[in-house]
Parts: structure tokens; sequence; C-alpha cells
């Protein structure tokens, strides 16, 4: 009897495992046989297409974390990695290469009457301290910044990763830091200098002659050319757009998104470059190209001659005002070979 109803068990079990495997048969023939990895439903970019972003799910409460990629963050990462170099390379190199290049045909703009041995005060010591603290602080800013943009290519092969992840953790302090000082700077200088900056009628006659340095005398300005003015409003205009643009990536998320960040590290990345290849050239003319002109910035006086042949209109007016018993005699200067 026990031996019968093993086998009914046996019979039974058999017949149930055939309706369940009639039952799968209908389910199993809708599935695919294959995925096809290269079909549209699982390409990424269809899917960015779709729904503008592809985004997972999280427990954090900053839901922006959430977001893994999107169509912005694609074109920011291709300017930040392919575009901006090459405006930085040009505009920077192409500018020592172009200064190179006029040295070489021009040499020094040298004081045609020579010294005099007179100098006259044209910088007081609150205008220098604050010109050499905004340079300083442009110039290292400018070294440190730099590096984001071209520290992997150009840096690291040479020192190595553990040293360059040293320097790069370094220079964003340093980048961050210095940025107060220098809006602070750039602020001072606005005011400082913004009487003497104003276009006046003398500007235009000073640039169609090429500010006397491409052929003959330098035409007539005041205390500042019409060189110097632009100088001025780069530094003014360029100073407030990387500084606003810089803080906006240094408080993060503070009244912008993270497409307004993106498009801020842009504008600062690029202003930034360009902004390098115009102070590249004012370097050049404030030292190795023109004779006299680190004297206003170095010690603040110049020598008469450098003023008269340059700011000839400036010298009247301090004369004027000043009188000749203002003069000093410099008993050190050398005459011009």
């Amino acid at each position: 009897m026990a031996m019968v109803c093993a086998r009914v068990r046996l019979v039974i079990a058999a017949i149930a495992l055939l309706i369940l495997a009639a039952a799968a048969a209908p389910v199993a023939a809708q599935q695919p046989g294959s995925v096809d990895p290269n079909a549209d439903a699982v390409k990424e970019q269809q899917l960015l297409q779709q729904f503008k972003r592809i985004q997972g799910l999280g427990s954090i409460p900053d839901t922006k974390s959430y977001v893994i990629e999107q169509p912005q963050g694609r074109a920011w990462r291709q300017y930040h990695e392919g575009t901006l170099p090459v405006i930085g390379t040009v505009a920077m190199l192409g500018m020592i290469v172009l200064l190179a290049i006029f040295f070489m045909v021009r040499g020094m703009v040298r004081i045609r009457s020579g010294r005099s041995g007179v100098s006259i005060v044209r910088f007081n010591a609150f205008e220098r301290f604050v010109h050499w603290m905004t340079a300083t602080c442009f110039v290292l800013m400018a070294l440190t910044g730099l590096n984001i943009t071209f520290g992997k290519v150009a840096l690291l092969p040479l020192i190595g990763p553990s040293a360059f992840s040293a320097w790069s953790l370094t220079a964003k302090y340093i980048h961050n830091f210095l940025s107060f000082p220098f809006t602070l700077g750039v602020i001072l200088i606005f005011f400082m200098w913004i009487g003497g900056n104003l276009p006046d009628r003398t500007d235009l006659n000073w640039l169609l002659r090429g500010g006397g340095i491409i052929g003959g005398r330098e035409p007539p300005a005041y205390r500042f050319n019409a060189g110097q003015k632009i100088i001025y409003w780069i530094v003014v205009f360029a100073g407030t757009a990387v500084a606003v643009t810089g803080y906006l990536l240094i408080f993060p998320f503070y009244g912008t998104t993270i497409a307004g960040m993106q498009l801020a590290q842009m504008i600062h990345g690029t202003v930034a470059v360009l902004f390098v290849a115009v102070m590249i050239a004012h370097a050049y003319i404030g030292t190795i190209g023109m004779e006299g002109a680190f004297e206003a910035m170095g010690a603040g006086a110049v020598d008469l001659n450098w003023a008269k042949e340059h700011h000839s209109l400036w010298l009247e007016e301090e004369q004027a005002r000043t009188g000749p018993g203002e003069m000093q005699r410099q008993p050190s200067a050398t005459p011009a070979e």
C-alpha cells in the first residue's frame, strides 16, 4: 500500500511540473533571445536627448548630487579641456611672440634728449603700494589659475602625480585667498585714478599717431595717455569680471545653479587668459620697452625729459601747480646711450 501511495505522489508531481512548464512557455516566447547593447533604447545620448539629464536616486538632502550627467556639463567640459587652452595659448604665446618681434625691430624707446638729472614725482607712496599689491596678487593668481587649464599637460609629466597634487592644492588656496586683496586693489585703482582716465580731446590724436612708438615724436598727453587709459579700463572691467565669477565659484550655489557656475567658470577662464595677455604687454612697456618708465612705479619719480617727451601736458600742469621748487636733482643719473 505504501508503495502505491508513493507512485501516486510521483505521478501527481510529474503532472504539476508539466502544467507549470506549459504555463511558462508563452511568457518565455515573448522575451527576446538576446539583448542588443547598441539599441537606441540604451544609448546614453538617447537618454540625454529624451530626459535632458541622467539622474539617479539618493538618500542625502542635496538632490543636486543625484544628477549624473547633463548636456550642459558636456559642453562645459569640451570648452574647459579643448577650447579654452587654445584661446589661452594663442593669446598669451601670440602676445609674447609679437612683443619679441617688436623689440627686435624697434628696440627700447629711449629718452631722445637724454636724462636731465632732474626728477619729478609722478606717483606717491600710496599709489605705488596699491599698484604693486594688485600686481603681485595678479601674477600669483595668474600662475595658480593657469595651473587649472595647463597644469595636467605642461606640469604633471615633469614633476609627477604626487608633487602635482600637492602643488595644485597649495595653488588653490593661494588663488582663493589672494582674490580678496586683488579685488580691493581693483576697487582702489578705480577710484584712485578715474579722474585722469576719462576720455579727452588728446586721446584720438594719440591713437592716430600710434602713441609715438611707431614713427616720430610722441603726441602730447596728460597724466595718462590713451594707451594707459585703455589698460586702466581693461583692469577695471576684466578685474571686476574675474572677481565676480570667481566668487561664484568659491561660494557655490549662493544665488546660482550648476549651469550658472559652469557659465561663470567659462567666463572666468576666458577673461583671465585674455587679461594675462594684456598684462604681458603692459609689463613689457613698463620695463624693457621704454626707458625710464619703470621708475614711475619703482621710485615714484621720473626724469624731467621723460615727462616732457611722453606726458608734456601733465608736466605743464605740475609745473604750474607746484613750481620748479618741487624738482629734485638726481646726482646718480647716467646719460642715455
